[in-house]
């Protein structure tokens, strides 16, 4: 590691020489202070599953063209022993998200043209039982029901970010024209934000319930945050400042809902967004054929079902693909970052 960077890691956890490389390039950014790789870093334009801090220069190339991509969890109100799997698959296997009517409840229209979907690459939602509770006192305190059936929902700013990061294509920023990037970039967070709720609210809604979705948890993973006179540049990360977070594994994989500790200035006050991928799309199906059918690769341990439309992305969002869940939330804890809360099994994954 250079000067200025940290890797958040252990033997256990096995991290791509690639991503390293990358993340190590990015103290040569003018302005740097910090550099902190999480223990689910991989390789992608730039690394994914970082955060970096500055003193006035903002770099919107770091956060990328999916500004406020993050997780959303909500409690569906459906009791665990009344969930209609089968039927839920059916009702989903025939429809894709984009054809759902949406109902926008906001005074001012939409920047997002599409609002209301997921998106494509890792994006998902999911129906979700609980595994299991380590702390009960936090569990209950956020509102969770251990015989409830809850919503994840994966998602970005659906091309508005990207509108963004066109407009403010160049190498860093300062005064003036990081403010007009920072005020362009919290509106994006908020409509990413406002859209997993839609797709929450849209989806129940279509199997049948009339009820809201209420969230419990949101968590945004490529954003910029101001603290102590900092800029904190997350890529891939989510921040310990909002309370309770959401780190999902693969969809074959369990969720990990985690509380950070009161000392996570050693990780730029950030966590890991989930567990990170261990081959690129495309190289996949390649590596898994022969291992599955058309069926059993829409099915999981949790006899949890995938319903997507799409079979190139069926493949490339295969378990495989991604690390050791359990490793990386174990790497959080043995660092002192973070303390498990509970854990939740995937019965339902929808990529519409």
């Amino acid at each position: 590691m250079n000067s200025k960077t940290t890797l958040i890691t252990s033997e256990k956890n096995w991290m791509e020489s690639n991503a390293v490389a990358q993340l190590n390039a990015l103290e040569r950014l003018d302005d740097v202070v910090r550099v902190v790789g999480l223990p689910d870093l991989h390789a992608g334009r730039s690394p994914v599953g970082f955060a970096l801090t500055t003193r006035d220069k903002v770099y919107p190339h770091l956060i990328s063209n999916d500004i406020g991509c993050g997780m959303s969890l909500y409690a569906t109100g459906i009791e665990r022993r009344k969930a209609k799997l089968d039927k839920w698959v059916k009702r989903l296997s025939k429809v894709r998200l984009a054809d759902i009517e949406a109902t926008s409840t906001y005074d001012e229209p939409s920047p997002i043209s599409n609002l209301g979907t997921l998106g494509g690459g890792n994006h998902f939602a999911e129906l979700h039982f609980v595994h299991e509770v380590f702390n009960v006192c936090e569990f209950e305190r956020l509102g969770l029901e251990k015989k409830a059936v809850h919503m994840l929902i994966h998602s970005g700013s659906r091309g508005y970010g990207q509108q963004i990061l066109e407009e403010f294509s160049g190498i860093g920023y300062t005064g003036a024209e990081a403010q007009a990037y920072i005020k362009k970039h919290n509106d994006t967070l908020l409509w990413a934000s406002r859209n997993r709720d839609v797709v929450a609210s849209k989806l129940l809604r279509y199997l049948g319930y009339t009820q809201e979705p209420q969230k419990v948890i949101g968590c945004t993973h490529n954003f910029l945050e101001q603290r102590e006179g900092l800029y904190i540049h997350r890529k891939g990360a989510v921040s310990t400042e909002v309370g309770a977070v959401v780190i999902p594994g693969s969809r074959g994989s369990l969720t990990y809902i985690v509380k950070p500790t009161d000392d996570t200035a050693k990780s730029v006050y950030s966590l890991s967004h989930g567990a990170g991928r261990k081959w690129a799309r495309g190289f996949v199906k390649s590596r898994i054929w022969g291992k599955y059918d058309m069926i059993t690769i829409r099915q999981n341990k949790y006899k949890g079902v995938v319903v997507c439309h799409d079979k190139d992305l069926l493949f490339d969002e295969a378990a495989e693909a991604y690390k050791n869940i359990d490793t990386v939330v174990q790497c959080l804890v043995d660092h002192g970052l973070a303390e498990v809360i509970a854990t939740l099994k995937p019965m339902l994954t929808y990529k519409g």
